[in-house]
């Protein structure tokens, strides 16, 4: 798998980005994406073989996110999410051996095998998972806003979601009170086009779903989520905007997922036409074409980029594989936290 796949794509990605980042941004950037894209092509391998079991929700085709991502925030910045979240947890900086073993119900998961693959979770990353409940996370988010504004951090709250969430009614409760009292919260819609198999178009008046913020007046604008430098830049500039106490920012990326809703989900509700032109503009080739062809670095660099995520994920699986299944006893663990907060009577 580690051989050079420039040639099957276009090296265009769409991208209005006019600036010029260096070769440890894009090297960055695309170890980001190989590593999810190819994390989650073994996790779809794996749930064949029936090693992970129930939900399984993956994020091929939107790797610029995570690449984007990855690079714009900062370690202290809290993120929350929703159930299509591998990708985003690996990016926060999870490794891949606790975020494979979690789906295979491990106890040597991120937590413990009691999440699986939609309830990822680590309080060292900042990462306060991913949400099974469609919307639920929205709220989640702008409470952690609010307590990051008590504090008195400039760190901002990233809340995630997809654009099936965004009919939620906890959104615009959560929109109103974000922009009452200016939270410094980043609100980010990843819109690839369908809420399972439901488009856009078939379930709301509004299609560029970044219009939604002009209700509150809150800033708000679409950026070109197959490239990771839009991504960045969006990213960049929403959080310059919350971190000066301007209050909430909310961002649609428009994306797309190149598999369906969910491991049961054949995609038959989209054209094959749809999505070859959509895999035309593939974020993890794109990146790799425009790294050799500009010279950013050479081709021997990328493929030892490419290499070193293949040994990491088929060591990942091993790793899953030979870790132990919870104990039973395990369900009693981990419900209750004690904590000596000043606010809290005993």
């Amino acid at each position: 798998m580690a051989e050079t796949l420039v040639k099957k794509v276009g090296t265009e990605n769409g991208s209005k980005s006019s600036k010029s980042y260096d070769k440890e941004m894009y090297l960055k950037w695309f170890e980001v994406m190989y590593r999810v894209r190819r994390f989650e092509e073994q996790a779809l391998y794996a749930y064949s073989l029936q090693k992970i079991r129930g939900f399984c929700h993956v994020y091929i085709g939107q790797e610029a996110i995570a690449g984007g991502l990855a690079t714009a925030l900062r370690k202290e910045d809290k993120l929350v999410t929703a159930y299509r979240q591998h990708g985003i947890a690996l990016a926060r900086g999870l490794d891949s051996n606790s975020c494979m073993a979690e789906l295979y119900g491990k106890v040597t998961g991120n937590v413990k095998g009691k999440g699986g693959s939609m309830h990822f979770f680590s309080k060292e990353h900042n990462y306060f998972g991913g949400n099974g409940i469609v919307g639920a996370q929205i709220p989640i988010g702008t409470g952690i806003a609010l307590a990051e504004q008590y504090r008195g951090t400039d760190n901002i709250a990233v809340t995630m979601f997809g654009d099936g969430a965004a009919r939620q009614g906890a959104l615009y409760e959560s929109f109103n009170m974000a922009m009452t009292w200016k939270l410094p919260v980043l609100y980010i819609v990843e819109n690839n086009g369908y809420a399972m198999g439901t488009s856009v178009e078939r379930t709301s008046n509004v299609h560029d779903l970044y219009k939604i913020g002009s209700s509150f007046d809150m800033p708000s604008e679409a950026i070109n989520g197959m490239s990771a430098e839009d991504v960045h830049e969006g990213i960049m500039k929403a959080a310059e905007h919350i971190r000066a106490g301007k209050g909430p920012y909310f961002l649609e990326i428009k994306t797309y997922r190149y598999k369906g809703h969910s491991v049961s989900d054949p995609g038959k509700y989209r054209s094959k036409e749809e999505l070859n032109a959509y895999k035309d503009r593939d974020p993890v080739y794109t990146t790799e074409a425009h790294i050799i062809e500009n010279k950013i670095a050479t081709e021997a660099e990328v493929n030892k980029i490419k290499e070193d995520i293949e040994a990491e994920i088929t060591a990942a699986m091993k790793f899953a594989d030979e870790s132990p299944l919870p104990m039973a006893s395990g369900l009693y663990e981990d419900n209750y936290v004690q904590k000596d907060y000043p606010y809290i009577m005993d």
